[in-house]
């Protein structure tokens, strides 16, 4: 059963903007491991844009509450490339509480726009808000809630630096 469905979408240069002007933002919103790609390099101003959607994504279809912080959600890549939601701490406590127990993630970037949907199931038919029951389910669950994680840190949720949120979808990031 689908509990949330959540969406964003990110203007690259505006993204861009943003880092010029709070260079910390990429060690708050990003864990170390989001800031390269599996073969070390620094990851593109268009791949950090995806990923940021993609917490933002996550916070709606979650319902947006204020108390999410961004390192405790993890966008990891898996086999031929694939994202993958790893949550903890505050994130995979509000996954629980509505019965959470796998995600689907994509994301996207091309003409100067990032994009991410996130979809969070129940495979348990816990709570559910928004979205529809009994929609069949496609691809694998991934990145079901990992418990323990980091206290305090920034939050996340809604729009954060001024960035526009618009709804989009797309292929990976």
């Amino acid at each position: 059963m689908i509990v949330g469905v959540g969406i964003d979408v990110v203007g690259v240069s505006r993204f861009a903007q943003a880092l010029d002007r709070t260079p910390a933002l990429v060690e708050r919103a990003f864990t170390p491991r989001e800031r390269v790609t599996p073969g070390g390099r620094p990851r593109s101003t268009e791949s950090l844009a995806a990923r940021f959607a993609a917490k933002e994504a996550l916070a709606k279809a979650l319902g947006a509450p204020g108390n999410l912080r961004w390192h405790d959600a993890e966008i990891a890549v898996v086999e031929h490339g694939r994202p993958v939601l790893e949550v903890r701490g505050t994130v995979a406590g509000r996954a629980e509480e509505l019965g959470v127990t796998g995600w689907h993630l994509s994301m996207s970037h091309d003409a100067g726009i990032a994009s991410a949907v996130v979809i969070a199931e129940s495979l348990t038919g816990g709570p559910q808000f928004g979205g529809t029951a009994g929609v069949p389910q496609f691809g694998g669950t991934a990145g079901a809630p990992q418990f323990g994680g980091t206290a305090g840190g920034p939050q996340f949720g809604g729009t954060a630096g001024g960035l526009e949120s618009r709804g989009t979808a797309g292929g990976p990031g």
